[in-house]
């Protein structure tokens, strides 16, 4: 009889299988406003300036710093710059001209005066015809005065490749007026769930093979098919195609070269243990699929195949194990295609004492307390999906273990 693998051991089988999707090359080129989330697959260098142009800092007034060296002082205002004028505009010696933020600064003008250090007085129009404004401060050349390209010069690099692109970064190229970026094509995965109990509580679903009935006597509602596909886009791929079929071969096999046809990965659900009606691992078993035991709980059933170039993982079918076995072998992979960095696995300390089984690598579900030790949330049942829910990591705890106690130091897997 083989004897079980390690988790280690079966950690670099599917490492060693997606490896060549983790190569990347695949690149897309998306508008901005597609592109949030995204991880640049290039440098991106700046066409332009930042600023664009010369600008005051301020609201304020535009003068010569020569013109206001002893103060107060009263300047004739000249004109008006508001934000968004384009035409150039020349300053008078010994004027000033009112400006807004962001404003072109006239030529001539080499400092900004905030409109706090001044006092307007209207011509007899009560408007800038004729206005005098005093200056009660002094201001150095250059004050308020954001130069052309102070930020960024035309060919720097605005954002490195390898970046995943957030706010500040799409802020930055539209500023530049860039207005798409290459990026990492996302991994598409395909996920199919089986099982002749199996129903969808979602209505209008766009699961193939759901219509949002009822669950009848001997039958459940199907959790791995939204678990997997959440658990896919939060680690940066995209969910090509969501099938739940029967436990009957010929369906099973036409979902399965569907997903293979539209994928990069197909991830399955349930169908590989030792028993009868184990229709995954009688389809995968011809395409020299190997199904073996791993040495943990949940999780236990695991097996691996390539059809038609395609990897495909094959997950036990009870909705912790399917979820825990995503965490502990795909995530970090599926992370690292999107460029995303490793989610969190830290050492934590025991709350209480917990008990576990020998031989087995357990991952028990566990939830932070307030004083940061982590607690264990029910039992290590794989059927206990709402203690799932309750659960925010997993609390590994190794093989040889059989009891551990409160104030222990333990690795944790953040959920």
């Amino acid at each position: 009889m083989t004897p079980p693998r390690t988790v280690e051991e079966h950690a670099e089988t599917i490492a060693r299988l997606v490896e060549p999707l983790l190569a990347g090359g695949t690149t897309e080129r998306l508008p901005l406003a597609q592109a949030a989330g995204r991880v640049t697959a290039a440098a991106v260098r700046s066409d332009v300036d930042l600023p664009l142009f010369r600008n005051s800092q301020m609201d304020g007034y535009a003068v010569r710093s020569s013109d206001i060296r002893n103060v107060p002082v009263a300047l004739e205002v000249s004109g008006d710059i508001p934000a968004g004028h384009t035409v150039p505009v020349i300053l008078t010696p010994g004027t000033a001209l009112r400006i807004m933020t962001g404003a072109p600064v006239p030529s001539g003008a080499d400092t900004i005066v905030p409109v706090e250090d001044t006092d307007l007085v209207l011509g007899r129009d009560d408007d800038l015809r004729g206005a005098v404004v005093t200056i009660g401060r002094s201001r150095r050349a250059g004050e308020y005065v954001r130069e052309r390209g102070s930020d960024l010069r035309r060919g720097d690099v605005l954002v490195e490749a390898g970046v995943r692109l957030a706010a500040r970064h799409l802020a930055a190229l539209a500023a530049a007026g860039v207005e798409a970026v290459e990026v990492r094509q996302l991994l598409r995965v395909g996920i199919l769930t089986t099982g002749a109990e199996l129903v969808s509580a979602e209505k209008g679903s766009a699961e193939k093979g759901t219509d949002g009935t009822p669950a009848g006597f001997g039958q459940v509602f199907d959790a791995n098919g939204i678990a997997l596909a959440a658990l896919v886009q939060e680690s940066g791929a995209v969910v090509s195609v969501r099938t739940a079929t029967s436990d009957d071969h010929d369906e099973f096999e036409r979902a399965l070269m569907d997903a293979v046809g539209a994928s990069d990965l197909v991830v399955t659900s349930g169908g590989i243990s030792k028993g009868a009606y184990e229709v995954v691992r009688e389809v995968l078993q011809p395409h020299g699929a190997e199904v073996v035991t791993v040495a943990m709980q949940p999780g236990g059933p695991q097996a691996t195949a390539v059809v038609a170039g395609v990897p495909v993982l094959s997950f036990p079918g009870n909705p912790v194990s399917t979820q825990v076995s995503f965490t502990v072998f795909l995530r970090d992979l599926l992370r690292a295609s999107a460029g995303l960095a490793p989610a969190g696995v830290e050492t934590a300390q025991l709350a209480a004492e917990l008990r576990s089984v020998v031989g087995k690598r357990q991952f028990l579900r566990g939830r932070r307390l307030p004083d940061g030790t982590v607690e264990q949330v029910a039992g290590p049942s794989s059927h206990l999906v709402a203690a799932m829910a309750r659960a925010d990591v997993l609390i590994d705890v190794p093989a040889e273990t059989e009891a551990l106690a409160a104030g222990d130091d333990v690795t944790v897997w953040t959920l």
